[in-house]
């Protein structure tokens, strides 16, 4: 389960009640639970001691309740790095205006193929849970290595 999902089919529930013509009260009613749940929510986070909500910052379906309801607490960028902490990537750039965000391979390796899919759906999905603002991500492309192929050193040549 995951706010993202749990979105999706609220959307599926509303887009089919639209169809039989009782939007207007479907989204009366999820107004209304959105409304109770921000409430309770908003009040058990200030009823916290203080540093209790920090570990729970990593679970992905908390995270993406206080996300939804604004209650997070920590800004943009931190819940980008926080998305990220076990990925292959940094932060290269981030355009909130657009959602924009470039990312940058800090793993070593020779760059030249292998599946990146699994990886990249991995991050998508974390971003998706800590950072919805989020709505565009980019890998920057590394520049090519410079390869030098040269003749033996000349100490090498004579040992033979």
């Amino acid at each position: 389960m995951s706010a993202e999902r749990t979105g999706l089919r609220v959307q599926e529930v509303l887009d089919s009640l639209a169809d039989s013509g009782q939007a207007e009260a479907g989204e009366a009613l999820v107004r209304e639970l959105m409304a109770f749940y921000d409430a309770g929510l908003a009040r058990l986070v200030e009823l916290l001691p203080p540093g209790v909500l920090t570990p729970l910052l990593d679970d992905r379906l908390v995270a993406g309740l206080l996300v939804l309801h604004e209650l997070h607490p920590e800004d943009v960028t931190a819940r980008i790095a926080r998305a990220l902490a076990d990925s292959p990537v940094e932060v290269a750039g981030f355009d909130p205006d657009e959602g924009r965000l470039t990312l940058r391979r800090t793993a070593t390796g020779c760059g030249c193929g292998g599946s990146s899919g699994a990886a990249t759906a991995s991050i998508e999905d974390a971003l998706a849970c800590h950072a919805p603002e989020v709505t565009a991500v980019e890998l920057e492309r590394p520049a090519a290595p410079l390869l030098q192929i040269g003749t033996r050193p000349a100490a090498v040549a004579e040992v033979r």
